[in-house]
């Protein structure tokens, strides 16, 4: 068995970087987990706060894509552990969330896009689903917290 998840609109909707569970991280205020995440690629320069206050996620998203704005340098050494870092305060500050991810008990959870082979299953279901794995290695650090 297993929990799928991609729409915010979806049963658990609230696993996506996109939901609107906001936390306080760093000293600021972060609207989404994406909008951390997004935001992290470009530590230090302007870009990062502009990506903090932007209205909606898909926004957040499309800028942090944008090869055109500086990438930092150590962005595939570090991305894991900035997504684990998002995630986890999410879920640390989010109690009605925290609830529903520490109900899903040991099921496997897998983000299920067509387009994405990193942080999701891919269109076959071989993807790497590193934001499944964020989820549930947050899921046991939260069990041994609570």
């Amino acid at each position: 068995m297993a929990i799928y998840f991609y729409k915010i609109s979806d049963e658990y909707g609230c696993f996506s970087n996109f939901s609107h569970y906001g936390f306080e991280l760093n000293g600021k205020w972060w609207m989404t987990s994406e909008h951390y995440f997004q935001a992290q690629k470009f530590h230090g320069t302007m870009y990062e706060e502009e990506i903090r206050l932007l209205d909606n996620p898909m926004k957040v998203a499309e800028m942090g894509r944008n090869r055109d704005l500086p990438l930092r340098e150590d962005w595939e050494s570090v991305k894991d552990d900035i997504m684990r870092k998002a995630v986890l305060t999410k879920f640390q500050q989010n109690y009605d969330i925290r609830k529903i991810l520490l109900a899903t008990g040991d099921v496997l959870i897998v983000e299920k896009t067509t387009n994405d082979y990193y942080w999701g299953c891919g269109n076959k279901g071989d993807g790497k689903n590193m934001l499944g794995h964020i989820l549930m290695e947050v899921r046991e650090i939260l069990i041994e917290d609570f």
